[in-house]
């Protein structure tokens, strides 16, 4: 049964965005408050299968799939280091960058680190955006082993 005196490790699953951001602040505020320990994991999907993207009728030039993971890790490592600066004086953080489908790469993230909760934030998308996209967040909360705390968006509600 899970309680306050045994959340120890929190997963935060964060992207660029005001969503996670939001997620982050409750997840830093609930580890203050618990003395518990900050995980971040930012999951990057994997690159379509074509060797090089580009838009011909923007007059773009192709970049290669290299060009878009090394891309992708140099945005993920921004992306902590901003977190880090802006909470590691409040907790403890440590920081998993995975490739793959977010709600996988959360899940064995949580796992491996034996994670007491999870915190992740919502784009609320509904309709037909959603059933395009799924929910990365349902996904999480059904399948998570630890329970699971959705931070909604604000401007959904």
């Amino acid at each position: 049964m899970i309680s306050p005196e045994n959340i120890n490790r929190i997963l935060i699953a964060v992207e660029d965005s005001p969503y996670s951001e939001l997620a982050v602040n409750y997840g830093v505020l609930l580890a203050k408050n618990l003395g518990s320990n900050i995980i971040l994991v930012h999951a990057d999907e994997i690159p379509i299968a074509s060797s090089y993207t580009a838009d011909p009728l923007l007059n773009e030039s192709p970049a290669m799939i290299p060009e878009l993971m090394n891309i992708q890790e140099e945005a993920s490592k921004n992306l902590f280091k901003r977190l880090i600066e802006k909470h590691g004086e409040t907790v403890e953080i440590s920081t998993y960058t995975r490739i793959g489908r977010p709600q996988d790469e959360i899940l064995s993230v949580a796992e491996e680190c034996k994670a007491d909760l999870i915190i992740l934030g919502t784009h609320g998308r509904t309709g037909f955006d959603h059933f395009i996209s799924g929910s990365v967040s349902e996904s999480v909360a059904r399948k998570s082993k630890c329970p699971v705390l959705i931070i909604p968006n604000p401007e959904k509600t």
